[in-house]
């Protein structure tokens, strides 16, 4: 072997030969090393997306390991991205057998090289910053709507009816307005990256770096890059919130998370109100589990920050709710109020004194 290489002692090959994959920090080295076909192979350890422990991933029978955060796999013999990812490439170290020790070269034999392009969620700007909207910009409204029932189902949706009416009284006073229905979406169910390490759970979610397909990314853009004030209606589902809403939220963990691993709060100065209907009762449980969770995330309450209705707990005949919230003229009332409280709260946190009174031009109690 050249003299010029140092050479890291990792082990005895007999020992580390039962194992076909492992993690192994030695001399200032972490690597992946494997043992395969009567060989040893090494490469970094720290894998190219977040800094995944590679060594403690999987290797498959084409001798790439996969990342155990994320799955992203490479070649252990050299280093080179899984097909679709070859210009994505970890650093490889020689591997040498001398009586009977591993020995792994301090020096690598080929270069890391990352392909990954900023993520348009990765920056977050508030009102008033740059990139962010301008601080007399119109308010902006969302509207996340978690029922399962949409415009192509037969079925009337009291919970989105009167998302559909807060929404209106907000374009009526010059607010910009947007509504997101997530039974139109298509996305994954969180997959527990944080329960792997904190670091697994990304900023924007790593689920939405690593599938083009999937859609939440749209509620991410709305929810924390544009929206001042965002709506979220939901049905009472056996008690509790829609199962698209709880599906929805589990993948706001890499919103919390931010704060938990980066110190970073990405919501700034964001109100949140909630309505929620349903024909049996469990409204307040509802709100409550809502105002926590959006609490531990970083948003503000207006005054009574819900439009909660339910016919009680004896109310079996279903079909009557309908007509109970369609022809309300206090729901829509109340539904319209909650907008003017949210965009009033909206406004009070986000006017500078610096800035004109032509801000106050909109929404108002």
């Amino acid at each position: 072997m050249p003299d010029q290489i140092r050479w890291i002692d990792v082990g005895a090959a007999e020992t580390l030969s039962r194992s076909a994959l492992q993690q192994v920090v030695a001399g200032g080295l972490t690597v992946a090393l494997s043992f395969a076909n009567g060989t040893f192979s090494a490469i970094s350890g720290v894998c190219n997306h977040t800094g995944g422990p590679l060594g403690e991933g999987t290797l498959d029978a084409d001798g790439y390991i996969a990342c155990p955060w994320h799955g992203q796999a490479f070649h252990r013999e050299t280093g080179e991205g899984a097909p679709g990812y070859t210009d994505d490439r970890v650093p490889r170290h020689a591997v040498a057998v001398r009586d009977g020790r591993v020995l792994v070269s301090a020096g690598i034999t080929t270069t890391r090289h990352r392909v990954s392009l900023p993520h348009p969620l990765a920056h977050v700007a508030g009102r008033g910053e740059p990139g962010g909207a301008a601080v007399d910009a119109p308010w902006r409204v969302l509207g996340i709507s978690t029922t399962n029932m949409d415009e192509s189902r037969p079925r009337f949706s009291t919970s989105d009816h009167l998302l559909g009416v807060a929404l209106d009284h907000a374009g009526a006073q010059g607010c910009d307005t947007q509504l997101l229905r997530l039974s139109s979406l298509e996305f994954r169910n969180c997959e527990g990256y944080y329960s792997k390490s904190a670091h697994a759970c990304t900023w924007p979610c790593s689920i939405t770096q690593m599938d083009p397909n999937d859609q939440l990314d749209r509620v991410y853009e709305a929810f924390v890059q544009w929206a001042d004030v965002t709506i979220i209606s939901t049905p009472i589902r056996w008690g509790g919130p829609s199962a698209l809403y709880v599906k929805m939220t589990e993948r706001f963990n890499c919103i919390q998370n931010q704060q938990t691993i980066a110190n970073r709060v990405l919501l700034k100065d964001k109100v949140a109100a909630f309505l929620i209907t349903g024909g049996q009762d469990n409204v307040q449980a509802v709100a409550g589990g809502m105002l926590n969770f959006f609490g531990e995330i970083g948003c503000y309450f207006p005054q009574f920050p819900y439009v909660g209705h339910s016919r009680g707990w004896t109310a079996e005949d279903m079909e009557n709710n309908i007509d109970a919230v369609r022809g309300s003229v206090e729901l829509a009332s109340e539904a319209r109020a909650l907008v003017d409280r949210s965009v009033s709260l909206a406004r009070r946190l986000n006017v500078r004194p610096d800035v004109t009174n032509a801000v106050e031009g909109h929404v108002s109690q």
